[in-house]
């Protein structure tokens, strides 16, 4: 092969890896929901329920909650728009930031 075309065939290779790339985020994008586009988690979810989930702390009657304990000081919560927001325990729902349930876990500061 001569060095022209070594040198074409590598412009190709990377015209094309970069295109699949760009496709592939693109592509990839739209599979990742915003915290506002989640459902909000329902105190009458099986999994809600199986973990006491409860959306205001507050009224939680486990003795296991500790006052101050809210989803918002929870390691498993991530902040949201509107006091909701993802939380690992519960994938593809929102819960609000004023929630709690026994899986609690501080936050480590």
């Amino acid at each position: 092969m001569s060095y022209e075309k070594d040198i074409e065939s590598r412009r190709h290779f990377l015209k094309a890896a970069a295109g699949t790339a760009a496709a592939v985020v693109i592509g990839g994008l739209p599979r990742f929901a915003r915290a506002a586009d989640l459902p909000h988690l329902a105190e009458t979810d099986p999994t809600a329920k199986a973990l006491g989930y409860v959306e205001d702390a507050s009224k939680a009657t486990d003795p296991k909650r500790v006052a101050g304990d809210t989803c918002a000081n929870c390691q498993f919560f991530t902040n949201g728009p509107g006091g909701f927001g993802p939380c690992q325990l519960f994938p593809g729902k929102a819960v609000s930031a004023k929630g709690w349930c026994v899986s609690h876990a501080t936050k480590k500061a």
